[in-house]
């Protein structure tokens, strides 16, 4: 499961190294060929709105199954795309379709013991971030040398090798949700409603995940126009990263042992120490370097520490439940990107670090407001 979401998860981000190049073969600006990278996050959100709570109706396993053949299907459409307009399409569908890493942490949640929770969803996490990280460093090599329309063809044919893992290996989850579809997607008003745990996870998620698209996003221009390097610099960044991302296990366990909001000040507050390394590391490799470690470390560690949190409030819900968070958390990454877009126009790197600090304050003030709502929600979970 662990290796299977890393390696999934990776069709969202293979595109961001990629993005000059891509810009180049279709003659486009940057900000307009960033539009690929915002459509990607919004399918994602999209596919885990719509499809994602049916894993608490039908068969995980069936459901699986199918995303990941459409999944192949749309990452090949990508690598054919005759103009900019049917990239942006195809890319779309590629978010919409690599869901699965969505339906396999519930079912880790689903699988543990309570007491090892945080530390079994820090695991799958580990392998989740690593495979967001990595893929930037695989698809900057491989854009840099065989073109960026290759990285589309491996990666369907990774998917293949997946889907062919998991028929054989993957256990079945009998659902436990009775109603209709309709009735479903209701249910997640009601959960929002309910749930102040989830609506504060789901703000906070957000927010990060803001910041964490901000740079990576911005990262292949910022290389392109500051140190006139191209993909395979960028993606060598991913390795930096996944540094960071290596952590995401230790505060899984972490999670399960101290006080949780404690944790979750102090990785919110690496989120804006990253990114006043970054506003002075614009035309420095070492700087970037550090923030990036920082940066990932903080918004991975605070991603673990509102997973466990919210896992533990309905356990006949899990789908349904991280659906809400992981939609927010996705739309929060795509208007970070949006944002971001315009204040590189206006103001290339510095702007990028402002709407970087902004973000990550309005994350941690809102998170200190709600100190006393989490503590009770911890008390009564």
């Amino acid at each position: 499961m662990t290796i299977a979401t890393g390696l999934i998860v990776a069709n969202l981000y293979y595109n961001q190294p990629l993005l000059v190049l891509m810009a180049k073969s279709y003659h486009v600006s940057i900000s307009k060929i960033e539009e690929v990278a915002t459509v990607t996050q919004l399918g994602y959100a999209a596919g885990m709105l719509f499809l994602a709570p049916l894993a608490d109706m039908i068969r995980r396993k069936r459901l699986i199954m199918l995303c990941l053949s459409l999944a192949i299907v749309a990452l090949l459409g990508a690598a054919i795309a005759p103009n900019v307009n049917m990239l942006i399409l195809a890319s779309f569908l590629v978010g919409v379709f690599s869901l699965v890493p969505q339906l396999l942490v519930p079912m880790t949640a689903h699988l543990a013991k309570p007491a090892e929770r945080g530390r079994k969803i820090g695991f799958v996490m580990s392998g989740l971030l690593i495979g967001i990280l990595l893929s930037r460093t695989l698809s900057g090599i491989v854009g840099k040398y065989f073109g960026w329309e290759a990285m589309f063809y491996i990666a369907a044919g990774v998917m293949v090798v997946i889907w062919i893992m998991l028929f054989f290996m993957l256990p079945e989850v009998e659902p436990e949700y009775k109603g209709k579809y309709g009735a479903l997607m209701s249910s997640l008003i009601t959960l929002i409603r309910e749930e102040p745990a989830l609506r504060i996870a789901a703000l906070r998620g957000a927010l990060c995940f803001a910041c964490f698209m901000a740079f990576w996003t911005s990262l292949a221009a910022l290389m392109h126009d500051n140190f006139g390097k191209g993909s395979d610099i960028t993606g060598l960044f991913g390795l930096f990263g996944a540094a960071g991302a290596l952590a995401a296990g230790v505060m899984g366990r972490l999670s399960d042992r101290m006080d949780a909001y404690k944790l979750s000040t102090v990785t919110l507050f690496l989120i804006i120490v990253s990114f006043v390394i970054f506003i002075f590391s614009g035309y420095s490799f070492v700087g970037l370097i550090i923030g990036v470690i920082v940066l990932d470390m903080g918004v991975q560690a605070t991603h673990i520490s509102n997973q466990s949190l919210i896992f533990s409030l309905k356990p006949e819900a899990r789908n349904r439940i991280n659906t809400v968070y992981m939609v927010t958390y996705f739309i929060g990454g795509s208007l970070g990107t949006y944002i971001t877009s315009f204040a590189w126009d206006a103001y290339k790197w510095t702007g990028v670090c402002v709407v970087g600090i902004l973000l990550s304050t309005i994350a941690i003030v809102f998170h200190l407001l709600n100190q006393k709502t989490i503590h009770q929600i911890r008390q009564r979970v």
